[in-house]
């Protein structure tokens, strides 16, 4: 009916000429202060977006395949499924998913440098001599501003994955759903082959920290504050961006106020704060308490609110492996590991997004990065000549110091040693498998992505004799609250292809290879699809083992099985992000003895960044891959395997 009603009202063109009414904007509305001037409001699509679906049980049981799943399903899993069910029916505000997700990061007691931070870097600015530090710092600042008045004054373009963007992604079409309430308006882009994405994370990107806290942490919002923190040398310092209107201060009072910063010739602190943040969340609670109690609590408060981090580095970046060490990590002095994101850029303008992961996914920072690399390179703030502000950056610019007692100096201290010691056994590396990418495998009918994913499971097997828990992260952000869901690669189809190319190559012709490699395609086509609509397993029993445990009930068997240890203990954790602005993103293994493994399938080539403890060789698993590549491509191509 509503799709009807929809469809009579498109066809006869509600107001959609070019006199349209526009949204009514402040009559001091200059462009240069904002990204976009969207059409159709930024949150227009979020009151119509459907609800996660809860899978049924019996399909989770068919996905999950174990005897002991029977059982479950018709007893105390059962009684579970029903109580999800009917506690979602209370709660059409969100998603079944949304507050045991929140929980799960909130409540982690470790660090969240290395076991849930990742990062996404930038490629170079385009116009070479705009990677200088201070002009980069200062357009990316800019810019991510920019970013933060269009998305709060509702101009923003809304998230919207487009089937037919000849229909649906044109100014038509966005004047006649403006006009249609939002209570309906995801139909109407469904009619189109348009499917709107949840934004509700984008309102945490600014002004935003996890606390800590004993137990578990809270997450921290203060959208009236109107400075910017700046880390160097392990130096905080905070300046407004905004002024008393809300308007953002002039591109080169930002960049005079930078300059002065980088001009401070002061010696890195004896005992850097941000280490605290790399801590235990107990111990960093704790610790904290220690620093409110000790007159430290208005400081602390200016941290927390800051709109964002940007961190200023004072090195340049020598390589690929040395821009994810710095990214992800650095040294533990220069970075707010709480805050909702670190801009970090190098001496040499390289620069990237380091993201805390409880409060949003990949998909609203992937925008957000996106946006600000646009804007940043195709309409910068200042250029290379401008030259800065005549102003007093001494009286602008405030250096933010805090009282340390010893024991604050000693948990400091501590706080170091841990985070030296973890990092100095973290090993990252990285290839780019130049043969072919993206373009090529469509050609030949297979997914990219399920191509990459085989690569990983064909270097397993080489290097280590077996296959194992593999995890890729899908987002659900076309449903309301979606967070995301897991995709498991490791299938019979990945074990008989790998099989086949590591351990008898010469039994099978090309075109038998070819075959399998098709299969897995199709199947991991089918997992992606089911992932993406809500229908994975893995969320479904995360939430019911939640439920049992809010409610006292004890742990059902199904959840002490091996089986379901062994696939919760991700040895291979994946996760993709594909842009023209990202040059590559890392995060460090999920399990001691993992890999962590990013990876992007571009149009001619394929890059993979890998981290590793010591347990595993990070480098020799990437010349598995290279090998496993190579020998994909070569069957591809009709010729024989090389052993």
């Amino acid at each position: 009916m509503v799709a009807r009603l929809l469809l009579r009202s498109w066809s006869r063109g509600l107001a959609v000429g070019p006199g349209a009414p526009c949204r009514p904007l402040s009559t001091g509305f200059e462009p240069s202060q904002y990204l976009q001037r969207s059409i159709v409001p930024t949150m227009h699509y979020q009151d119509s977006l459907p609800r996660l679906p809860i899978p049924k049980l019996e399909d989770t049981i068919r996905r999950y395949l174990k005897q002991l799943c029977k059982s479950f399903e018709t007893g105390i899993g059962k009684e579970l499924h029903e109580q999800l069910v009917a506690q979602d029916k209370q709660n059409k505000h969100t998603s079944y998913i949304s507050g045991p997700w929140f929980d799960m990061y909130l409540t982690a007691r470790d660090p969240v440098v290395l076991n849930f931070n990742p990062f996404i870097s930038f490629n170079p600015d385009p116009k070479s001599e705009y990677n200088d530090q201070l002009t980069r710092a200062t357009n990316m600042t800019v810019s991510a501003i920019r970013f933060l008045k269009t998305l709060r004054a509702d101009l923003l373009e809304p998230e919207v994955f487009h089937l037919n963007p000849a229909k649906s992604d044109t100014d038509t079409f966005k004047r006649f759903i403006r006009f249609v309430p939002s209570f309906l308006s995801w139909y109407g882009a469904y009619l189109v082959n348009a499917y709107p994405l949840d934004m509700s994370q984008y309102y945490r990107l600014f002004n935003s920290t996890r606390l800590p806290r004993p137990h578990r942490d809270e997450l921290f919002t203060d959208d009236k504050a109107r400075h910017l923190l700046v880390l160097r040398k392990g130096h905080f310092y905070i300046f407004d961006v905004l002024d008393q209107d809300g308007n953002i201060v002039s591109a080169s009072e930002i960049q005079a106020h930078l300059k002065y910063i980088l001009s401070d010739n002061s010696p890195a602190p004896e005992f850097p704060l941000s280490y605290l943040t790399s801590e235990n969340r107990d111990i960093w609670a704790e610790l904290r308490q220690k620093l409110v109690s000790g007159g430290n609590e208005a400081t602390l408060e200016k941290v927390d609110s800051a709109v964002f981090c940007l961190c200023l580095d004072d090195f340049p970046i020598r390589d690929f492996v040395h821009l994810s060490h710095s990214m992800l990590h650095g040294d533990g002095t220069n970075r707010w590991f709480d805050k909702s994101f670190n801009l970090i850029i190098a001496k040499d303008g390289t620069a990237a997004i380091h993201f805390e992961h409880a409060w949003g996914d990949g998909v609203a920072v992937l925008r957000f990065f996106n946006e600000v690399f646009k804007d940043s390179t195709q309409a910068p703030a200042i250029t290379p000549q401008s030259q800065p502000a005549s102003t007093d950056s001494s009286v602008a610019v405030q250096k933010l110091n805090f009282k340390l007692s010893d024991a604050l100096k000693t948990g400091i201290s501590a706080a170091k040693e841990k985070f030296d010691a973890t990092v100095k056994s973290l090993t990252i590396d990285y290839i780019r498998f130049q043969r072919g990418g993206r373009e090529f495998l469509k050609k030949q009918k297979l997914s990219p992505d399920s191509m990459a994913q085989l690569a990983f499971q064909m270097a397993f097997l080489r290097q280590y004799g077996q296959t194992v828990a593999t995890y890729e992260s899908c987002s659900t952000a076309a449903f309301k609250h979606g967070r995301t869901e897991t995709i498991r690669p490791a299938s019979i189809f990945t074990k008989t292809c790998s099989e086949a190319f590591v351990r008898e190559p010469s039994k099978h012709s090309a075109g038998e290879l070819q075959q399998m490699m098709a299969k897995c395609s199709t199947y991991h086509n089918q997992l992606t699809r089911e992932a993406a609509m809500g229908q994975g397993f893995d969320r479904h029993l995360f939430a019911l083992r939640y439920l049992a445990a809010a409610r006292g009930i004890s742990v059902p068997e199904l959840f002490l099985d091996p089986a379901y240890r062994q696939i919760n203990h991700n040895i291979l954790s994946t996760s993709t992000l594909s842009s023209p602005a990202v040059n590559i993103g890392c995060f460090a293994p999920v399990v001691p003895d993992g890999f962590g493994i990013g990876y992007a399938v571009q149009d001619n080539w394929i890059g993979c960044n890998v981290s590793a403890y010591q347990s595993r060789n990070a480098r020799e698993f990437l010349q598995c891959v290279e090998k496993a590549l190579e020998d994909m491509f070569d069957a591809l191509e009709g010729k024989m395997i090389k052993t």
